[in-house]
């Protein structure tokens, strides 16, 4: 299996060496960049397991960035600040940080967040499904997008919990409605397009430019992988 890749957006090179040396302790591979702008180029060409991404960048906020990044990246974030106060802030915000970290920071600590986050948004309980972007919860048929809780119908539920045990498989219409209805034969193919549909819309409540549900056309849809 290879190791996850850790994106380190830091522009103190001490610290970044800092970040850079416990994370290849902890058996992690690392990217660096300096500069918020940076962020977009490196991530369409190379996948990250996480960013740590600190807030007081030289040429654009670190919230700026994370901003952003969430328009098309459902990667996991961990913020550096030099002020407490400023993470209330961007808590506040809901911009989908996953955690923080206040400098001066211990290397150890850091380390310790980041793993604790790999572990949460990339490891799902047996028996459930979760992508870094969803988490599911089935004791209470919940299921959070961008740590939202998504107010869904009973068959809503169940869709996207189908899409979600095995993303990037194609299910055609009549999978899906044999896996979400009680009496598929009841129902109509396009009930499961209606139903698509509003997933879709309350999904864009949360991130309006990102539609992590594909259609494929003739045979039906597939969770995105990646996410």
């Amino acid at each position: 299996m290879s190791k996850p890749m850790i994106l380190v957006v830091e522009d103190e090179p001490a610290i970044a060496d800092t970040i850079q040396y416990a994370v290849e302790a902890e058996g992690f591979e690392c990217l660096r960049v300096a500069t918020g702008a940076e962020v977009a180029e490196l991530l369409a060409r190379q996948p990250v397991s996480l960013v740590v991404l600190d807030i007081g960048l030289p040429d654009m906020s670190g919230i700026e960035v994370c901003r952003q990044l969430r328009q098309r990246h459902a990667v996991p974030v961990i913020f550096l600040t030099a002020r407490a106060a400023e993470v209330d802030r961007v808590v506040g915000l809901e911009l989908g940080a996953d955690d923080y970290v206040t400098k001066p920071f211990s290397p150890r600590e850091l380390a310790a967040r980041i793993k604790a986050v790999l572990r949460r948004t990339s490891r799902p309980a047996a028996g459930s499904a979760a992508t870094a972007a969803f988490q599911v919860d089935e004791e209470r048929c919940q299921i959070s997008y961008f740590g939202k809780p998504l107010a869904l119908s009973k068959y809503e539920y169940r869709l996207l919990s189908v899409l979600l045990k095995h993303p990037g498989r194609v299910y055609s219409r009549d999978q899906l409605m044999d896996q979400a209805w009680e009496s598929p034969e009841a129902s109509l193919d396009r009930t499961v397009d209606a139903h698509i549909k509003n997933i879709r819309a309350k999904l864009r409540v949360v991130q309006p430019d990102l539609d992590p549900i594909a259609t494929h056309r003739g045979m039906g849809y597939s969770l995105k992988e990646g996410l």
